[in-house]
């Protein structure tokens, strides 16, 4: 199973590029990085001989438990229309877009719905996926609960724990990035840069 795992996890990013579209995603439909997941856990599950893969969780509501509370309204007039389908519809920016790929600075990137300091600069690294991946998060970031195998194959959700806003997923492949600080942690944050904000250090 340790195997399968790590041959999914490495599939992840590699057909997470190739299923790039032109749009945001509608809300119906699972992010790209978890469908590229989902590809390579049925793949696994084949391999493996059994007929049943581990599903994403059921959506949790990303209004209720969490201190910051807007309608959507009032969201969708404070965030611009990619920054809402990726912060409060869990949709995922196209690879290679955006603007914080190359954000090299001492800093925090926080949520940009509710100013959440979530990442540090110096947890950032170039995973040649196209989306802006980190090492490690801040205590300011939620992880989806999901079973060893789902993590795995699949990856976790991440929101903001402030305000509900889908940030992208963490993947058990930081294995494959060696002489980054995610091989340390063995884990790859992934992303979508519209749910970002940057604040230099300076």
């Amino acid at each position: 199973l340790a195997a399968v795992a790590a041959i999914a996890t490495a599939l992840v990013p590699r057909l997470s590029i190739g299923l790039a579209s032109t749009s945001p995603l509608p809300p119906s439909a699972l992010p790209r990085r978890r469908a590229a997941g989902a590809a390579a856990a049925v793949a696994a599950g084949v391999l493996l001989g059994g007929g049943a893969c581990p599903q994403p969780s059921a959506a949790k509501s990303r209004t209720e438990g969490y201190e910051v509370q807007l309608t959507d309204k009032e969201w969708a007039r404070q965030l611009s229309k990619g920054e809402y389908a990726v912060l409060r519809n869990g949709g995922t920016e196209n690879p290679g877009t955006s603007r914080l790929l190359k954000e090299k600075r001492k800093g925090t990137f926080r949520c940009l719905g509710c100013q959440n300091p979530l990442f540090a600069s110096d947890e950032k690294f170039d995973s040649g996926t196209g989306w802006p991946s980190f090492a490690s998060g801040l205590p300011g970031v939620e992880v989806e609960a999901v079973n060893q195998v789902q993590a795995a194959l699949l990856g976790a959700e991440l929101r903001c724990a402030r305000c509900g806003g889908h940030l992208g997923d963490v993947f058990q492949d930081g294995f494959l990035y060696q002489g980054t600080r995610s091989a340390e942690t063995g884990r790859r944050f992934c992303i979508d840069g519209a749910a970002l904000e940057f604040i230099p250090e300076d």
